[in-house]
């Protein structure tokens, strides 16, 4: 073999072991995935919050299964679980409702956001009750949706950190 190419291949071999060894661990935590996470989707999805509703709540149209999954990004895996409900009524009774039944369950209260959504925490897991706009609506491709945008429709999602010892937090 010539000196020519010998150098630049040894080069960038060394280039390619001094990153490895320096990003060694950080290599590791990107590729974490959703391998392994089906149980805790589904104990996520059987949540009974998500089921629990105002009277006269109705699960929206297009919404009728719970949304649950997981999501891994730069190394952070979530799973997380969803529903959504049309209500007649006002934001006030809806956030009334789940602070009841939110405490009945063990979950304790955390920040509220400056949009008036609620946000409660238990063990692991973050608890959110978000209210719908027309403009939330949209960016999530949903269009438009008079059922979810007049009265307060809103959605439940409880979502968790997997194996990243991540607080719950709102």
């Amino acid at each position: 073999m010539r000196t020519g190419t010998v150098r630049p291949v040894l080069l960038l071999l060394s280039t390619v072991l001094a990153a490895g060894a320096l990003t060694g661990c950080a290599l590791r935590e990107l590729t974490r995935d959703c391998g392994g996470t089906d149980g805790r989707v589904k104990e996520m999805a059987a949540l009974g919050i998500l089921g629990s509703r105002p009277a006269g709540a109705t699960v929206a149209r297009g919404f009728e299964e719970v949304d649950a999954g997981c999501w891994a990004d730069s190394g952070d895996v979530s799973v997380y679980a969803g529903r959504t409900y049309a209500f007649p009524g006002t934001k006030a009774e809806v956030a009334a409702h789940y602070r009841t039944a939110a405490a009945r369950g063990g979950w304790d209260p955390g920040s509220e956001v400056p949009s008036g959504d609620l946000c409660f925490v238990k063990e692991d897991m973050a608890l959110r009750i978000v209210f719908l706009t027309a403009e939330s609506l949209a960016e999530d491709g949903h269009g438009s949706r008079p059922d979810l945008t007049t009265g307060a429709g809103y959605s439940v999602h409880a979502d968790s950190f997997v194996g990243s010892g991540a607080e719950a937090g709102c």
